[in-house]
C-alpha cells in the first residue's frame, strides 16, 4: 500500500485526510495547472456520461473542493452531495459554492468513502474524480457504492491511469516523476503530495484490473473509456436491477 507519508505511523485514510488539509489551498490552483487545464474537460466528459439517466439525486464521493459536484450541474439534478474525508477541502468546496449561491444546490459533508453516512438505494447516480486510488480499502468503497446508489443507477469513476504507447508513456512518466512533483513541491510546500501523485498512480490497478474489481463489487455494464491517450480514464457501471 502506497501512503503519503513514509514516516508517519498512520493509517492511509488518516494520511490522505492530512496530506489533503496541508495543500487544500492550493490544490485548485495546482491541479488546473498541472494538468494545463485538460482536468476539466476529462470532468465534462464524465458528467455527459449520465445525461441519458437523468439523475435527480447525486452523490460525489472524495468530492475535495466541490470541482465535479459544480460540473454535475449541467444535469440539472434537485441535489448534489458531495462527501469527503479532509476538512480543508471542503471548507475551500464551501466557500466556492457560496459565492456562486449554489447552497441550495450543492451540499458537502466530512465522509468516509468505506463507511458511507447515507441509506440504501439514496441516489441515482456516483461519481468519483481521482479519489479511488486514495482509499485504503478499494473494494469497501465500491461495494459501498453499489450500496447506496439504486438499482439501474449508474456510477462514473475519473482516474488516471498508465498510458502503454510510445512517446506518450515516456513524456508521461517523465512529467509524472520530475516536473510534476517539484512544481507541487514548491507551490504547496508539501514534499510529499505530489511524490505521493505519481506513487499513487503507479499502484492503482487499472485498465482491465479494474473492472475486474468493480464486477466483484456488484457492478455490471461497466466500461473503460481512455482519454487523452491513456492518461486518464473514465470507468463506468451499473448497479443491477434486481
Amino acid at each position: 500500500m502506497v501512503n503519503p507519508y513514509k514516516d508517519l505511523d498512520k493509517s492511509k485514510k488518516d494520511q490522505v485526510a492530512l496530506m489533503f488539509n496541508n495543500i487544500a489551498r492550493k490544490y485548485d490552483f495546482l491541479n488546473h495547472f498541472l494538468s494545463m487545464g485538460i482536468d476539466k474537460l476529462w470532468r465534462r466528459k464524465a458528467v455527459k456520461l449520465l445525461k441519458s439517466i437523468q439523475p435527480k439525486q447525486l452523490l460525489d464521493i472524495a468530492t475535495g473542493t466541490g470541482d465535479f459536484a459544480l460540473a454535475c450541474l449541467k444535469l440539472n439534478p434537485v441535489k448534489v452531495t458531495g462527501i469527503d474525508i479532509s476538512t480543508e477541502m471542503l471548507a475551500v468546496g464551501r466557500e466556492k459554492i457560496a459565492k456562486k449561491n449554489l447552497q441550495n444546490k450543492i451540499e458537502l459533508f466530512e465522509g468516509d468513502s468505506e463507511n458511507i453516512q447515507f441509506a440504501d438505494n439514496s441516489f441515482d447516480a456516483i461519481t468519483v474524480a481521482f479519489g479511488v486510488r486514495n482509499f485504503e480499502n478499494l473494494e469497501k468503497g465500491l461495494r459501498e457504492m453499489n450500496r447506496v446508489v439504486r438499482p439501474g443507477g449508474k456510477v462514473v469513476i475519473l482516474e488516471f491511469s498508465k498510458p502503454k504507447n510510445f512517446p506518450v508513456k515516456q513524456f508521461y512518466n517523465f512529467y509524472f516523476f520530475n516536473i510534476l512533483p517539484l512544481w507541487g513541491k514548491m507551490v504547496s510546500k508539501d514534499s510529499s503530495a505530489y511524490t505521493y501523485l505519481p506513487e499513487s498512480v503507479g499502484a492503482f490497478p487499472d485498465g482491465e484490473n479494474f473492472l475486474k474489481i468493480y464486477k466483484s463489487c456488484g457492478f455490471t455494464d461497466t466500461e473503460q473509456i481512455k482519454l487523452s491517450f491513456g492518461i486518464a480514464s473514465i470507468y463506468i457501471g451499473t448497479k443491477p436491477i434486481q
